[in-house]
């Protein structure tokens, strides 16, 4: 079976922006992109209502697809594009589809007059259930936000890519999640920001002596933790630049500042099987309503 990175596509602004990220990522990777057009079955009579109509039907559940795929092959020459039709609920047919996939992109609506972007019910749902790597791409994403800027200060997809953010809690820290920022570093040559948050130890109001700093201390400790944790994937990865930053505050806006100078946000999900469903946890969620750059959520045990 061929490798693809699958695309939730419905015509919005947000799932065009998410294939166009799709098509450059699936050039760094070697993939093909597959389109999958998820729609529910829409009743006979409201079909044939002059409000909507056949021709219209059609054309957004045939045409539509078709024309992106042929213009996404125009820009993007030499990846393969497919399209896949579904019918169904878009949260099964996405979590489905996404299980024959590597990565599974989806779009998000960019908020008005505000940095980040909103991710809607379908999104999160997705995201809660499925396996597969989920990224996030806000509407109006350019491929050249994920690059720095030229000499000049003018924004160009010619130059290098801005840096990997990895958010990292060093003492469960988990291979799947270090693994694809690791790589996704290396797809782009360049460097990896693993960002630990952490809150000062309950014991830093006592002095111990004069010239003891507890805080200090503290601090050093936990950025220790976070160097042991990345050591062997320093060896692995002997070719990608990696930046630590260990300070006290919440990971999630530690992450969010990090965002603005990224190409990529990478965040670990816990897979949890319980009667509740799943969920993405605090942190996640704030990335995906406030992040600047597309926001990976990874799926570990």
């Amino acid at each position: 079976m061929a490798r693809t990175i699958t695309v939730g596509l419905d015509g919005s602004a947000e799932s065009l922006a998410a294939a166009e990220w799709a098509a450059r990522e699936a050039k760094l990777r070697d993939l093909q992109v597959s389109l999958v057009h998820a729609c529910q079955p829409v009743p006979e009579a409201m079909a044939q209502a002059p409000v909507v109509g056949a021709e219209t039907l059609r054309h957004w559940t045939e045409r539509m697809p078709r024309e992106f795929a042929e213009g996404l092959r125009l820009r993007h020459p030499g990846v393969d594009v497919s399209i896949t039709q579904r019918v169904g609920a878009p949260v099964d047919m996405l979590v489905e589809a996404s299980r024959e996939a590597e990565l599974l992109v989806l779009g998000s609506q960019a908020l008005r007059g505000l940095t980040g972007f909103l991710v809607g019910s379908v999104g999160q749902a997705v995201a809660a259930r499925a396996e597969t790597p989920v990224i996030f791409v806000r509407a109006g994403e350019q491929s050249a936000d994920e690059h720095l800027m030229d000499p000049v200060g003018v924004p160009s997809a010619a130059t290098a890519f801005r840096p990997v953010v990895l958010g990292l809690a060093a003492d469960t820290a988990d291979d799947t999640v270090i693994t694809f920022a690791f790589e996704e570093a290396r797809y782009r040559d360049t460097e990896l920001v693993v960002v630990q948050g952490w809150n000062s130890s309950p014991y830093s109001v006592y002095t111990m002596g004069s010239g003891f700093e507890p805080h200090e201390e503290f601090a050093r400790q936990r950025a220790g933790v976070l160097t042991s944790a990345l050591a062997t994937w320093r060896k692995k990865y002997p070719d990608v630049d990696v930046v630590e930053v260990s300070r006290p505050g919440s990971a999630a806006g530690l992450l969010i500042d990090a965002s603005r100078d990224s190409s990529l946000v990478v965040v670990g999900r816990r897979v949890r099987g319980n009667l509740f469903g799943g969920h993405i946890g605090a942190i996640a969620l704030a990335l995906l309503h406030h992040s600047t750059a597309p926001v990976a959520v990874v799926a570990h045990d």
